[in-house]
């Protein structure tokens, strides 16, 4: 049997490479016969550019030191270049919400992840990749497009400084000492659709996940609403309040395209090709809940499988567990989390599912991640209907 195990990271617990090779050991450890492929994956955030990296050959990662990270303090930047001059780089690395301290939501700066992009395209990067999720402030892209030249300044001619925080006092916004953006084109991707403002825009959604009081998320979205106006540009275009509204920044400033992130990942390592032969899916995340069907990893893979069984590409709520066609044996799926409240979702479409903390409670889980990872992976093993194991006796 062909077993494919296809995680996202674990956020703040074990990254997503981490997290297959320990489902697989576990796997395997119940069916040492079977075999057992492992295919990290990521949509954007934590982990993307470690999963291209190690999902394209002749990628090289370069580290950019003493960029600034989203508190002030000096962060390690890096980016990933690709064969033909493309660049990749990842907002969470270096401008995400895990690196800070304590929360600031209306301080925290996206201003490293213009730093990196900046060495980027230093070394002569022709097309850019972006990768938006895991930020920690509400900016619209401002500290990242300043580190690029932009200069925002407020009614006295004083420059704003870093933070969403400091947006409601823009007055203007000089572009004219802004980078060009690379002749290849740059692309954005993300796990979310929100537009910028409202009650699903950037500051109202994800605002109080950053740690933003009511009254922080009122000041924030004023800002937002500032910045809309005075630079112009659409609020409602899909995907413009990924990260704190930096979609909006990129995509009005460099004329960048936004993409569903895990698809395009999922796409990049070929799991597609690699389900087709396959006979069980494992995926998996830190927590599954209402939006992980809705363009996170765990959706996209159990989508890839559905198309595998022939669901079809539009219908999600197919079960992706129905038979392939006749004389064809069915693809499995199966979801390990960390944490799954309400499990509601994969029952209805079949799938076997295993949560960390229903074995070990959660600061067992936490503690160690990669042991109840490789428990979880023994328990599917052994819970699903696979034939018998080839070494066994």
């Amino acid at each position: 049997m062909r077993v494919v195990v296809a995680p996202d990271s674990f956020k703040g617990s074990v990254d997503a490479a981490g997290a297959a090779a320990a489902i697989a050991c576990g796997w395997s450890s119940i069916r040492p016969g079977d075999e057992v492929v492992t295919v990290p994956l990521a949509d954007g955030g934590e982990g993307t550019l470690a999963v291209i990296a190690s999902a394209v050959p002749g990628g090289v990662v370069h580290d950019v030191p003493g960029c600034t990270g989203p508190d002030g303090r000096p962060a390690l930047g890096r980016w990933l270049s690709l064969p033909g001059g493309a660049a990749v780089v990842e907002l969470a690395q270096v401008s995400g919400l895990a690196l800070m301290t304590s929360p600031d939501p209306l301080g925290a700066s996206t201003r490293g992840l213009g730093e990196v992009i900046a060495a980027a395209l230093d070394a002569g990067s022709r097309s850019l990749t972006i990768a938006l999720g895991g930020s920690a402030s509400t900016d619209g892209g401002a500290g990242a497009l300043s580190a690029l030249g932009l200069v925002l300044r407020d009614a006295a001619g004083a420059v704003l400084p870093d933070g969403g925080g400091a947006l409601p006092r823009l007055e203007t916004a000089d572009l004219t000492g802004l980078r060009q953006a690379p002749a290849g084109g740059v692309t954005l991707l993300t796990d979310v659709t929100n537009p910028l403002l409202g009650a699903y825009g950037a500051a109202g959604v994800y605002g109080p996940q950053k740690g933003a009081s009511a009254d922080d998320t009122a000041l924030l979205e004023a800002g937002l609403a500032r910045y809309a106006q005075v630079l112009g540009g659409s609020t409602e275009v899909s995907g413009a309040g990924a990260a704190g509204g930096a979609g909006f920044g990129f995509m009005l400033a460099w004329g960048a395209t936004a993409t569903p992130g895990a698809a395009h990942i999922a796409t990049l390592v070929g799991l597609s090709g690699l389900l087709a032969g396959a006979d069980v899916l494992i995926t998996g995340e830190g927590r599954f809940d209402a939006t992980s069907l809705q363009g996170k990893v765990v959706g996209e893979a159990l989508r890839f499988a559905g198309e595998t069984n022939g669901a079809g590409v539009a219908n999600r709520s197919e079960n992706p567990n129905e038979a392939r066609g006749a004389g064809t044996a069915r693809l499995r799926t199966a979801v390990v989390a960390g944490a799954i409240p309400d499990p509601g979702p994969l029952e209805e479409r079949g799938v076997w599912h295993c949560a960390l903390v229903d074995l070990a409670g959660e600061a067992r889980a936490l503690a160690d991640p990669e042991h109840w990872l490789a428990e979880a992976g023994a328990r599917a093993a052994r819970a699903l209907d696979v034939g018998p194991d080839p070494l066994a006796r």
